[in-house]
C-alpha cells in the first residue's frame, strides 16, 4: 500500500511539474498593419476588433512586441503641432496606440506611424490596460 501512495505522489509531481503554463494573463493588443486592424485580448480571450490607422508612406509603423511604456490620459504631440493624442499608450520612444480626431481615416494608413483608434476604442482599450497594469499588457504589431 506505500508503494502505491509514494508511485501515487510521484506522478501527481511529474503532472504539476510538466503541466503547460497558464495562459497569459492581461491585455494583448494586435494590430495587423497590413489588414488595418486590431484584436484585442484579455486574459487570452478575444474580446474586440476594431480597424485602426498606422503609418502612411514615409512613416512607418513599428513591428514587434512591446510593453506599455507610459500611459497618458490627455497628451499633445510635441513633435506634431501639438495634436490631441487622446489615451495615449505608448510602447516605443514616441510611438504610441492612441485616440484620433481623423476617424475617416481609420482601416487605412494615414498617421506618422503611431496607431490611431476611434477615440471610444482609445478610451476602452486605456480603461482595459490600466486595470490589468502596464506590466501584464502588450502591444503586438505584425505585418
Amino acid at each position: 500500500m506505500r508503494y502505491v501512495v509514494v508511485l501515487m505522489a510521484g506522478l501527481f509531481a511529474g503532472l504539476i511539474a510538466y503541466a503547460p503554463a497558464p495562459a497569459l494573463a492581461g491585455v494583448v493588443a494586435k494590430i495587423d498593419i497590413s489588414q488595418q486592424k486590431m484584436r484585442v485580448f484579455v486574459n487570452g480571450r478575444h474580446k474586440y476588433t476594431w480597424r485602426v490607422s498606422t503609418g502612411r508612406r514615409g512613416y512607418g509603423t513599428p513591428t514587434g512586441s512591446y510593453s506599455v511604456k507610459r500611459m497618458h490620459r490627455t497628451y499633445y504631440s510635441r513633435k506634431y503641432h501639438g495634436a490631441a493624442m487622446p489615451h495615449s499608450l505608448f510602447f516605443r520612444g514616441g510611438y504610441a496606440v492612441h485616440g484620433t480626431s481623423h476617424i475617416s481615416r481609420l482601416g487605412r494608413p494615414a498617421s506618422h506611424g503611431c496607431v490611431r483608434l476611434h477615440p471610444s476604442n482609445a478610451r476602452t482599450l486605456f480603461n482595459l490596460v490600466r486595470r490589468h497594469g502596464m506590466r501584464s499588457s502588450r502591444i503586438v504589431l505584425v505585418r
